[in-house]
């Protein structure tokens, strides 16, 4: 991480939201897992972990363009 980045701990709903700020591109870049976590209400890593890897699958055999890669 470069000196331009901030890293910020939000809360929803009593969740955590993992947050990092790049000065550089000027935009917040959030913890997927996270937000799965917050809709799908669910505390339990492992089953956040594996929801997200089962419908990233599922979006990518239905050819879904709507995942980027986060830059490096």
């Amino acid at each position: 991480m470069s000196s331009n980045t901030i890293i910020s701990i939000r809360f929803f709903d009593d969740l955590v939201v993992r947050a990092v700020w790049n000065e550089e591109n000027a935009k917040w870049w959030f913890s997927v897992l996270d937000i799965v976590a917050v809709f799908t209400n669910q505390n339990d890593y492992t089953k956040t972990r594996n929801y997200w890897k089962y419908l990233k699958a599922k979006l990518k055999k239905e050819n879904a363009k709507w995942l980027v890669p986060l830059p490096s």
